[in-house]
């Protein structure tokens, strides 16, 4: 077995394990906490965009070490600092133990979910790493998929504290493990044979370049987090019923794994930039789509097809772009903006999604997508030039 087929496989098993129980974890666990606590979910839930806030602020860190180093290390010690914070989380059962216990797993997260991930295989592959990070993004697809039943169950049986404490069993008996026998260290480095445009030839034009894929990524991370949170109260706004609302909003993990599998079927046609092109233009098309009558899944699968690629193009485009020299230190300074537009952004928008009409915030939310698509554009002419 090759070495990006492993890498593929392995990680890919890891992270989709990494965020069930991290990430997707707060949807099962934070209602039951907060009646046990006797405190407000809202509070509960600030503890996770608190998280991000801590994800996003480690991240520049944490690519100039997997730059230096390689990241095996790195991840290993991401999954023991998300199981600590899920240990506390359970043993210090109060609002102040639960936001310590995030800012443990923020830290974790940043050490071990996709940035760090895709930084280890970008060291360890160079210009090859594009199938293994496609490969990952498959199989952790799947996460919400396995992580709220596997939550639902184990509350059922264990309750939400219970629930904790196989997730830390989890990261340390399972992907700890995986990662240590099976992620090799990294030694030298792999050559860059990534066909870089004369356009970067200027450090000045570089950083406006890298200032653009930010800019790019950041809208489409704030976009997604305000999907995410607000999409049943949307749906049901234009229209739906709160069955038919949960129905449609099924239909984003399925459309993002195929807009994976589509990025992937085409990988050896399409470069990193025009799949990106594609994927980011999915999502204004079915915005457009429900704005002009058509029915709310074609919005759900243009929406989730579109995050399915671009979560591929977070891993790929980089490399394609820039080289693979830099490459980790480049993925950890483009994570920080996209983690504080993730963490601000539904907290932030919540009053107007509760002030407007639901058509409205569909519209605006079209016109961010086109303005991060606008982003690419320039970007490719600054290539072009």
């Amino acid at each position: 077995m090759t070495l990006g087929r492993r890498l593929a496989l392995v990680l890919g098993f890891t992270q989709t394990l990494a965020w069930a129980t991290t990430f997707y974890m707060p949807t099962v666990i934070a209602g039951p906490a907060a009646r046990w606590m006797h405190e407000a979910p809202t509070a509960l839930l600030g503890g996770f965009s608190w998280s991000l806030l801590i994800a996003g602020l480690t991240s520049p860190r944490v690519g100039r070490w997997i730059e230096g180093a390689g990241g095996r290390g790195l991840l290993a010690l991401g999954t023991v600092v998300m199981a600590a914070g899920l240990l506390l989380m359970a043993a210090v059962p109060t609002l102040v133990g639960w936001w310590i216990a995030w800012t443990m797993i923020g830290g974790g997260m940043a050490l071990g979910l996709y940035d760090a991930t895709f930084a280890t295989i970008g060291r360890l592959l160079g210009a090859e790493a594009r199938p293994a990070i496609v490969g990952v993004t498959l199989m952790a697809g799947f996460a919400s998929t396995v992580g709220w039943p596997m939550g639902i169950a184990l509350l059922g049986m264990l309750g939400w504290r219970g629930t904790l404490l196989v997730y830390a069993a989890i990261q340390l008996a399972v992907n700890l493990p995986l990662i240590l026998l099976l992620v090799p260290r990294a030694v030298g480095r792999p050559p860059d044979t990534a066909v870089e445009s004369a356009a970067w030839a200027s450090p000045d034009s570089r950083t406006a370049a890298l200032i653009l894929l930010g800019t790019f990524f950041s809208i489409r991370a704030a976009i997604s987090a305000v999907v995410s949170v607000h999409a049943l109260r949307l749906l049901q706004g234009v229209g739906l019923t709160a069955a038919a609302a949960v129905g449609v909003a099924a239909l984003f993990g399925p459309s993002q794994v195929f807009g994976r599998m589509m990025e992937w079927a085409f990988a050896r046609r399409l470069d990193p930039f025009t799949t990106s092109l594609l994927g980011a233009l999915l999502l204004p098309l079915g915005v457009a789509a429900l704005l002009a009558g058509a029915p709310a899944a074609a919005f759900a699968v243009g929406y989730g097809m579109s995050n399915g690629i671009l979560t591929i193009s977070r891993g790929t485009l980089p490399m394609y772009l820039f080289g693979s020299r830099g490459y980790a230190t480049r993925l950890g300074r483009l994570a920080l903006p996209q983690l504080l537009a993730q963490a601000i952004a539904p907290t932030a928008l919540t009053p107007l999604v509760l002030a407007w009409p639901a058509a409205r915030i569909f519209g605006t939310l079209g016109v961010a997508a086109l303005a991060a698509f606008a982003c690419l554009l320039a970007l490719r002419d600054r290539r072009l030039r």
